[in-house]
């Protein structure tokens, strides 16, 4: 296989994992959350979910598992029979495999425990830890040899560890808040938090991240940074923006559904936009026309 099918099929991974984040986020915004209330049937001896709204709504999420699981299979055998073959590669695929089984076994969990909320924002979390794991493996599938990391580079981790305590900040406020994701929701626990003061947690890093992405596109600005670079910085102030805008908005009206659905959209894809900032493996195409000038081999260019 072709680096470039191979970076193909991670790409496919990817949106396969980013999908199965919303259609999980649908299950709980349409209160269909013990829609099915066995596992691994729907109901005890009933593999297939009664034709009704909620059981159908959380039975179509756990079928989408199984497309997921062909597009994680297909990222490891890839990897597999890739030329050239990379143990990077190979590991990065197989933590997907490992991903996945741990969501399955933690749905189970959080079925059982009645959607306990502390198991459910675990649950979203590990859906992000997949989608990191999958966003590395497609940014790293299309380089052979994969370039040195640029020196200097200081404001990658702080971007990044306050983008982790939001979206950890983010589980808390949605674990405290109205929508429990069960019709029966007065029988559901909720975290121990009071939702003004935890969205204001929330809200506060969300805040120093923005005003540390706009110090980090001045720096790069000013120290003449790689055009890519700067674009990456430009998407990934745009996606913090929209994100936070929507979380306003969703604050003051009351959180309606179709906000936090939107919301938790916005999550993953700024989560990929900062990954991609982080990792920043593009290269430029000044740079890319330097590789070919000094006669570097094929295999050093980026495969489109």
């Amino acid at each position: 296989m072709s680096p470039g099918r191979y970076r193909k099929i991670t790409g496919m991974a990817l949106v396969a994992l980013g999908v199965i984040v919303v259609t999980g986020s649908a299950v709980r915004l349409t209160e269909s959350g013990l829609g099915c209330s066995d596992w691994p049937t729907c109901e005890q001896d009933q593999l297939i979910a009664d034709f009704s709204l909620h059981p159908m709504i959380e039975f179509v999420n756990r079928v989408f598992t199984g497309v997921v699981s062909i597009a994680v299979m297909a990222a490891v055998l890839g990897a597999l029979v890739r030329k050239p073959r990379r143990t990077d590669l190979t590991v990065l695929s197989l933590g997907l495999v490992a991903g996945v089984i741990g969501q399955i076994i933690l749905g189970a969990f959080v079925v059982k425990s009645h959607l306990n909320p502390w198991l459910v924002l675990n649950h979203f979390l590990l859906s992000m830890v997949l989608v990191a794991n999958a966003t590395v493996l497609h940014a790293r599938a299309g380089y052979d040899p994969v370039p040195a990391a640029r020196t200097g580079r200081f404001y990658r981790w702080p971007i990044l560890i306050l983008t982790m305590s939001a979206i950890v900040a983010g589980t808390f406020v949605t674990g405290a808040g109205p929508h429990t994701g069960s019709y029966d929701g007065d029988a559901i626990e909720r975290l121990p938090f009071d939702v003004p003061d935890i969205a204001r947690v929330h809200g506060g890093i969300v805040i120093v991240l923005v005003l540390t992405v706009i110090a980090t596109m001045w720096h790069l600005n000013r120290s003449d940074a790689p055009q890519g670079e700067q674009w990456r910085a430009r998407l990934m102030l745009l996606a913090l923006v929209l994100q936070g805008g929507i979380g306003y908005v969703q604050y003051f009206t009351g959180v309606p559904v179709l906000l936090v659905g939107f919301h938790i959209v916005g999550a993953t894809m700024t989560w990929v936009a900062v990954l991609w900032f982080f990792l920043d493996l593009s290269p430029e195409p000044d740079e890319l026309g330097d590789i070919r000038r000094e006669d570097a081999p094929p295999s050093s260019i980026l495969v489109s």
